[in-house]
């Protein structure tokens, strides 16, 4: 963290509801607005912009503050918590399963006829069900994660920039992010996510190895690759689980 940066936690009210969030005052142009996974909201502000106009935009953005909340309140339900029990539904690129767990012979989970169909060696508890599902979702994130940026790279070819390689893994805050050795990061859960979702995820992050700010020029080349981007973005955000 550098000397020109400071953080803020403030509260703001709308109506009977209370917005609770963290100011960060940034050497940026723009204010930024986001709702995170956990459910938190990060504002990212010039260093000098007025708070009384940083209120004023997060009122204008109140309705979509609290839908994305409410969007990640529903994608990762923490009361209740999941229970891996049989009828249970569980997410994959966008589509809801039913569980149907047995003993067997092997650990295993497919998914068939609209079914997860999970075989346990041990008794079926739900904390053994969640660690095979866990890793069923990992093994398909990486194969799927891997697939979609072969196939979103082909638009960036263009550009002299190196291919980055893929890491997953479980994030609070957010989708992805890109690091500065190359590697791109992706959240297991967005393989829960439509097939377009994780391509626009992969794309915007594969935007800001050729523009790090979210800057006229990035959303620019984020048009001329996605158009719609704006569509696909709100079907992640506000997607009902």
């Amino acid at each position: 963290m550098t000397d020109d940066k400071r953080i803020e936690n403030r509260s703001l009210n709308y109506g009977k509801k209370c917005i609770h969030y963290r100011l960060l005052f940034l050497d940026r142009k723009t204010l930024e607005i986001a709702v995170h996974p956990d459910c938190s909201v990060v504002i990212k502000s010039p260093l000098n912009a007025d708070i009384s106009l940083i209120e004023q935009k997060i009122h204008k953005r109140a309705r979509w503050i609290f839908k994305q909340i409410l969007f990640f309140q529903q994608f990762q339900p923490r009361t209740p918590e999941r229970s891996y029990v049989s009828g249970e539904t569980h997410l994959y690129l966008g589509r809801q399963y039913r569980l149907k767990i047995s003993c067997g012979q092997t650990n295993s989970v497919q998914l068939a006829r609209g079914i997860f169909i999970i075989h346990s060696k041990k008794e079926p508890a739900p904390e053994v069900i969640k660690q095979l599902m866990d890793q069923w979702y990992l093994d398909k994130a990486v194969h799927h994660f891997n697939e979609s940026l072969n196939h979103c790279w082909k638009n960036f070819q263009k550009f002299d920039m190196p291919k980055p390689s893929i890491l997953v893994k479980r994030m609070k805050k957010r989708w992805g992010s890109i690091s500065e050795k190359g590697t791109m990061i992706l959240n297991t859960e967005l393989i829960k996510a439509p097939r377009e979702c994780i391509d626009y995820v992969v794309t915007h992050e594969l935007c800001h190895i050729k523009h790090q700010n979210h800057n006229a020029d990035f959303y620019n080349l984020l048009y001329s690759i996605i158009p719609d981007w704006k569509t696909i973005k709100q079907k992640l955000e506000l997607k009902m689980v």
